[in-house]
């Protein structure tokens, strides 16, 4: 049962016999007498694709739920011996943040369980947490497989910045609608896109663009500091460089909204590791991002910018 499932998930014998480590020869045979036993063909197998029957669909929910199940219990079991143990793989985004203090989470928590091994990976792109055979992801977008378990554990504030130089040189913004006349750093590849922006009670939408764009929020906000155009970074990773005057806040009595941090695992039957990592992290980055830098409060608490550099200048196209 237990084989059948990895194959079924993975869609794939020679993955899944490596995530087993068996050889593809002895999975694909065991798999044979199983379907022989039980007189029903579960997978059709192609040279090019392995596919489920519709007898193999029906069986794989039930199959899954007991073999998470079984495995849980094990690791219970293991857990009251000597505790959490084995390797944990945890994918995670490029983001300032994440660099900053993923590294010291994960160390605190190795120190509170000496039999884990915890392999860190970090990465720009969605990963797909069967097949690359990960325990969780954190992220910052929602998953596109509606299978997958999502959890949020916090937001981080969003604002808009830009290098000093750009902003004597092309003006300050002093309304949303203003950012149509800016280059505006966007997150994915497209001409233009439409942000919106609050403000009380007001709500309002602008059009954006510019010639940059990039999916990652640690270049883009590299390219704000060399005075590419305007970004919306999260405050939490520009803190550096809003005292150090490499960025300037812009438009800061007007919102935008927050970026939203999940946990994603593939099933909510997780094993021992993962559910004591997964309470570890939520806590510890909850106090990351409830005890985080507020561009409300930097901003009352500086007022210290070149009052050159904040004075509105006439709108110009870059």
């Amino acid at each position: 049962m237990a084989l059948f499932v990895e194959v079924a998930k993975r869609k794939s014998f020679s993955q899944a016999a490596a995530a087993l480590d068996m050889p593809v020869s002895s999975l694909s045979r065991r798999i044979t007498q199983f379907e022989a036993a039980v007189g029903l063909r579960l997978l059709d197998r192609t040279t090019r694709k392995l596919a489920l029957t519709a007898y193999g669909e029906a069986y794989l929910a039930e199959a899954t739920r007991v073999v998470e199940e079984a495995q849980r219990s094990f690791d219970e079991l293991v857990a009251q011996a000597r505790g959490p143990s084995g390797l944990l793989k945890v994918a995670a985004p490029t983001d300032f943040w994440a660099v900053q203090h993923l590294p010291d989470i994960v160390s605190a928590f190795t120190e509170r369980h000496e039999h884990l091994h915890v392999h860190l990976d970090l990465r720009t792109s969605q990963i797909d947490l069967v097949r690359e055979d990960y325990d969780l992801a954190i992220c910052t977008e929602l998953p596109r497989e509606a299978s997958l378990i999502v959890r949020k554990i916090g937001s981080i504030e969003i604002g808009l910045f830009a290098a000093p130089a750009y902003l004597l040189a092309q003006g300050r913004p002093e309304h949303p609608a203003d950012l149509g006349e800016h280059e505006v750093l966007l997150p994915v590849p497209a001409a233009s896109a439409t942000w919106r922006f609050s403000r009380g009670g007001e709500t309002v939408s602008a059009v954006v663009g510019g010639r940059f764009s990039c999916n990652s929020l640690s270049i883009a906000r590299r390219l704000a500091i060399t005075g590419r155009g305007i970004a919306a970074l999260s405050v939490i990773d520009v803190e550096r460089d809003l005292h150090r005057g490499r960025l300037e806040p812009v438009l800061t009595d007007w919102l935008v909204p927050p970026m939203d941090v999940y946990i994603v695992t593939t099933s909510r039957l997780v094993p021992t590791k993962v559910r004591h990592f997964i309470d570890f992290l939520t806590q510890r980055l909850s106090t990351v991002f409830s005890e985080g830098p507020s561009l409300a409060r930097w901003v009352a608490e500086e007022g210290s910018l070149d009052p050159i550099a904040l004075k509105p200048r006439s709108r110009a196209r870059v």
